[in-house]
């Protein structure tokens, strides 16, 4: 994952005002929901992006969005501070680097799979204590469905990948027979 250098700040002054990297994570698991509201939403980015509309609108916005997704309230000051920068509509490069922080605190490690279909939850339980021991660390899973693969996955932790698929065995079997 590759965190924008202005984004590292952000991130490392939430895990400062939260207290730890247990809090930050769960601070970054409230602003999420935020992140994705924002990220669907045009006309959202467009009056925080927009420097017609007054600091203090947008701060009402910004506040009414955020008591609906229940988000706490040093969540919610975290995002006046990201509309005082004129940075929310980055909170999704800052959740990142959030992320990439705490996830290193914590010694957690993100595992970007692949899989053929859909797994089920002892399976992700499965790959991710597969992947733990592969990299000595707890792995977190960020599953997305690619029937392409035909069956099996294909996992990247960090540089390191993994690749289970059907598909590579293919190709592999291809390449022998040239």
């Amino acid at each position: 994952m590759i965190v924008r250098r202005f984004a590292r700040p952000y991130a490392k002054a939430i895990i400062e005002v939260a207290g730890s990297a247990q809090k930050a994570s769960a601070i970054r698991g409230e602003l999420m929901p935020f992140a994705a509201t924002l990220r669907n939403s045009v006309e959202l980015q467009e009056v925080y992006a927009n420097p017609g509309i007054d600091l203090d609108s947008k701060l009402a916005i910004t506040k009414t969005v955020a008591r609906k997704l229940k988000i706490s309230e040093i969540g919610e000051k975290v995002l006046e501070v990201l509309v005082r920068n004129q940075r929310i509509n980055d909170v999704d490069s800052i959740l990142a680097a959030l992320a990439a922080f705490t996830n290193d605190m914590l010694g957690v490690a993100v595992a970007e799979v692949r899989t053929a279909k859909s797994l089920t939850p002892d399976e992700m339980d499965q790959l991710a204590n597969v992947l733990g021991k592969k990299v000595g660390k707890r792995v977190e899973l960020d599953v997305r469905t690619d029937p392409s693969l035909l069956a099996g996955f294909v996992a990247k932790i960090g540089s390191e990948i993994y690749d289970a698929s059907v598909l590579r065995k293919i190709d592999r079997f291809r390449e022998s027979l040239a």
